[in-house]
């Protein structure tokens, strides 16, 4: 989560679970029934935690979570607040001012797609894997604001929640350590592979692209996919999972803990200066504003920034140079080309998800 939004699961679902169950909280719980993830053929195996298998208990817990506004300090923001399923689990803003403080935050909301191949959150990487990276929404005074010890005080109050952490975790305290692991396996199950591409890319009957789109999907495939990496078949993540400084800015500030400085926050590394995470491009036609910042409206004003507006820096991608030349060299046609081909990577079926 890496800011917020709002669902609940139906009551008959949660009722199932308090109904059939014989545990009572505090009794020992090994009988947590283990959730298979159907993982597209195009994806490869996802890297599960052993301390934190998934389980359908699990993960109803974890969505629960994730849309019950209780979670933040005012009871009004909950994760789905600013991951809205519609958005590709974003928030359609470029600086959200919707946290408890109603500050307006540093950095863009990013998506929530195949969150579960990630090998660092935040724009940053300041967090290494979905169990931590949650305390940082949750606690953030201009996010959800939240003081872990009250909120895991109020959720003990609550016996729909006692049970239910008791059928996830066979525990019968509710600690914040379960409630972050419930939250990253739900998110786990946050797969988007079946947009056009991908059903073009596994030969799906009736699949097919556009002369346009194939187009893009070549001019892709040699001036961007050094970075947003796809196997066109196999691992088609778009994104490389590290960070890279293209050229947004000549002078990073320090202001606000060093957060426009990017990587070079965590590693201090001065290569690093300015280099913010590789986002994946799947669903990026339904999730404007784009970089870390918000700074560009559209995937056309993307492709500019790529073709005349990249800045020199010391820490420039090397990709983003040739020579005395920045950039990516990019006709107004192959422009047109890559966002036809960006496009097909809209997986409607994720992006239409709803609470049951």
């Amino acid at each position: 989560m890496l800011k917020t939004t709002k669902l609940a699961l139906p009551l008959l679902f949660l009722w199932f679970f308090l109904c059939c169950s014989e545990q009572k909280p505090g009794a020992e719980n090994n009988s947590a029934t283990p959730y298979t993830l159907k993982i597209p053929s195009n994806l490869g195996a996802m890297p599960i935690p052993e301390h934190n298998p998934l389980s359908k208990e699990g993960v109803a817990l974890g969505k629960m979570l994730f849309h019950d506004p209780r979670l933040s300090a005012n009871h009004q923001i909950s994760c789905a607040s600013c991951h809205q399923p519609s958005l590709a689990f974003s928030d359609g803003l470029a600086l959200s001012h919707a946290g408890q403080s109603q500050q307006r935050l540093t950095r863009h909301v990013p998506q929530l797609t195949n969150v579960g191949w990630n090998k660092s959150f935040f724009w940053d990487g300041g967090a290494k894997n979905l169990e931590s990276m949650v305390f940082g929404p949750l606690t953030h005074p201009d996010e959800m604001g939240q003081n872990l010890t009250s909120l895991i005080s109020q959720l003990q109050q609550d016996e729909l929640y006692l049970r239910l952490f008791a059928q996830a975790f066979g525990t019968d305290s509710i600690q914040a350590a379960y409630l972050a692991r419930s939250l990253a396996q739900y998110m786990r199950t946050l797969l988007s592979a079946n947009s056009p591409y991908d059903q073009y890319i596994r030969g799906e009957k009736h699949a097919a692209l556009s002369k346009e789109a194939l187009l893009g999907m070549a001019l892709f495939e040699k001036k961007c996919a050094s970075c947003h990496t796809f196997g066109k078949g196999e691992n088609d993540y778009f994104t490389d999972f590290s960070f890279h400084n293209i050229g947004l800015d000549t002078v990073y500030s320090e202001d606000e803990e060093r957060v426009f400085m990017g990587r070079y926050r965590i590693t201090y590394d001065s290569m690093h200066i300015g280099a913010f995470k590789t986002p994946t491009l799947r669903n990026v036609a339904v999730t404007p504003p784009y970089m870390h910042d918000g700074r560009f409206a559209t995937l056309e004003e993307v492709l500019e920034h790529y073709s005349s507006g990249v800045k020199l820096s010391y820490s420039l991608d090397t990709r983003l140079r040739a020579g005395e030349n920045l950039g990516i060299a990019l006709e107004e046609d192959e422009k047109k080309a890559l966002i036809s081909f960006l496009n097909t990577l809209t997986d409607t079926s994720f992006i239409s998800q709803t609470t049951p």
